[in-house]
């Protein structure tokens, strides 16, 4: 009897187990797949290192006020030194497989910024970095926006250079 109940407690042990538990996972292999169907996912490597926020709570918005079109996603996550990763545009259209380079956060631009923990001090790109964004999927229709991205962000006050690889993000967003 002793023996019958520790095999059935070892199967149910076993079968407890995740074998597809992430904590084991490394890079890229962390980030989730890059999906165009509204999944709420946001995701890159920062100078390696996995950020990933799938709480699908991301202020996500494309807007169209006094006559120009304004698109911001924020993930909000503490991981890899970074507290939050944003990127958007000041009056500027969004189309569909076409690479926009990410620039100032200014007038008519595409850009990206970063929080860092370390500073508390927020980050931007410029236009003698390189950054660039893929929007993947963009659905006025179904309010899906999809892209991939990646780009560099030079802290001013160390000369530390920031890079984030292999990003995307699925998600809704409001009009």
């Amino acid at each position: 009897m002793k023996k019958t109940i520790l095999l059935v407690t070892l199967i149910l042990f076993t079968l407890g187990c995740d074998s597809d538990d992430n904590n084991d996972c490394q890079g890229i292999d962390c980030l989730p797949p890059a999906t165009t169907t509204g999944e709420g996912t946001f995701g890159c490597l920062v100078n390696g290192e996995p950020y990933v926020d799938n709480s699908g709570a991301f202020n996500c918005f494309y807007q169209f006020v006094d006559g120009e079109y304004y698109f911001n996603i924020g993930s909000d996550n503490e991981q890899a030194g970074l507290n939050q990763i944003i990127i958007g545009s000041t009056a500027k259209e969004i189309s569909n497989n076409i690479p926009i380079e990410l620039n100032y956060n200014s007038f008519n631009e595409f850009y990206a910024e970063i929080g860092l923990l370390s500073t508390q001090g927020d980050f931007t790109t410029t236009d003698i970095q390189d950054g660039i964004v893929t929007f993947t999927e963009f659905n006025t229709n179904s309010n899906i926006v999809s892209a991939i991205f990646e780009f560099n962000i030079t802290v001013l006050e160390t000369g530390e250079i920031i890079e984030i690889t292999e990003g995307r993000f699925d998600s809704f967003f409001t009009q």
